[in-house]
């Protein structure tokens, strides 16, 4: 199945190239420009640009495994309907065309004849993008393909894209918003059992040249799978724990240390929940933008752990990382059922899964995460977590 992660990483790189695209080419920034002064859906065209942008990119990655996995393609679902209506009544199914004159054509009909933007377009998504992980080579591993099902985000963290901050300043290597909060996640999951398999998350906009404002990027992935677990951090493992934030060598044991952890929340966190944090964590709490870059600073072990309370991420949203921490020893767990739970009775944390819809709930509330969600990087810090939080929550101000 190196193969299959290959492609992935391919895939993603080619979304990333993407949404690089929309902000530095001056027909299709033109459209992120118009968008973000008028704020709200653009009246010029049938679809808002950041939409049609987040689609063209969910269905890339579709046609592009599918072409190189036949039969896949159809096994991938995403937070996005390629389908649209523009002024004509006309239903729009946006698609990756057998050409480029072909997709050009298509754009054009949901940009309302924006001719040199939909042209633009069409060259970006048929570019073709190398991008491969030399450890990737010698991986045999046998993955059935009849069992995968695939989760896309394609643009996660959409407002901070098209707002295009690039002069956020990091706070401890954490940035609270801005264009580095931006991901593409592609999580693979077991269709059998619910569990996440493979995971790639792709940071389109990491550094910026001063001279030529080009961005580069950077790309995570991680597999976990009978036993066989490996991911593309563990040449860091190698390295003096001193270059790990976070995780600095000679530091005493999070037992001895009342502050010893760190999380990354949501603006938006419940308050009984920060007030908890703050007796464990102390300062060391981060407020960030987009689900998958806050899982994404837990994966660079940046924080230990990104938890979040309310049912507002959902399964392409988490997918991803959860398979790149499980394959580290870590995992995504439902945290409801974790502050339910007796930490010291040592049952397994309730991980969260992927294959089922939630019972009773109508369009994309059928793949929220109910219970909300905590990563962490090891079984053993999410226990110790687990003991000193639980005890300062008020449980019944947790619904408030």
């Amino acid at each position: 199945m190196s193969a299959l992660l290959q492609e992935l990483l391919r895939v993603s790189e080619k979304a990333a190239h993407i949404a690089r695209a929309c902000r530095q080419q001056e027909a299709l920034f033109q459209l992120l420009i118009e968008e973000k002064k008028e704020g709200e859906k653009n009246k010029k065209f049938a679809v808002d640009f950041k939409t049609l942008a987040d689609v063209l990119v969910q269905e890339v990655i579709k046609q592009n495994m599918e072409n190189k996995f036949p039969g896949l393609g159809e096994k991938i679902s995403g937070e996005e309907s390629n389908e649209f209506t523009n002024d004509l009544g006309e239903k729009i199914t946006v698609r990756l065309c057998s050409t480029e004159a072909e997709t050009a054509e298509l754009l054009g009909k949901v940009l309302n004849g924006n001719r040199s933007a939909s042209e633009a377009l069409a060259n970006v998504v048929h570019q073709d993008v190398s991008f491969t992980d030399p450890i990737l080579d010698s991986l045999k591993i046998d993955i059935p393909q009849d069992i995968l099902g695939i989760w896309v985000d394609p643009i996660d963290s959409t407002y901070q894209y098209i707002k295009g901050s690039a002069d956020i300043k990091p706070i401890q290597g954490i940035f609270p918003s801005g264009l580095q909060c931006v991901t593409i996640l592609i999580g693979v999951y077991d269709i059998q059992t619910g569990m996440p398999l493979m995971g790639v998350i792709n940071q389109p906009f990491v550094s910026q040249d001063p001279t030529t404002l080009r961005w580069k990027g950077q790309c995570f992935w991680g597999l976990s799978y009978m036993g066989n677990n490996i991911h593309s951090l563990q040449p860091i493992a190698a390295r003096e724990r001193s270059e790990l934030p976070g995780q600095p060598t000679g530091r005493p044991s999070v037992e001895a240390e009342p502050h010893a952890f760190s999380a990354v929340i949501s603006t938006s966190e419940k308050e009984p929940i920060k007030a908890a944090l703050l007796r464990v964590c102390g300062e060391r709490i981060f407020r960030a933008a987009g689900a998958g870059y806050k899982s994404l600073c837990v994966v660079q072990g940046l924080v230990d752990v990104y938890i979040f309370s309310e049912d507002t991420t959902f399964k392409w949203d988490s997918c991803a990382a959860h398979a790149i921490l499980k394959s580290m020893g870590g995992g995504m767990a439902d945290l409801k059922e974790c502050l339910e739970r007796n930490p010291g009775q040592g049952l397994d944390p309730p991980q969260l899964v992927y294959h089922v819809a939630n019972e009773g709930a109508s369009g994309v509330d059928q793949w929220a995460n109910k219970g909300g969600l905590l990563a962490y990087r090891s079984r053993e810090q999410l226990e110790t977590f687990l003991s000193r939080l639980i005890p300062n929550l008020v449980p019944h101000d947790m619904n408030t």
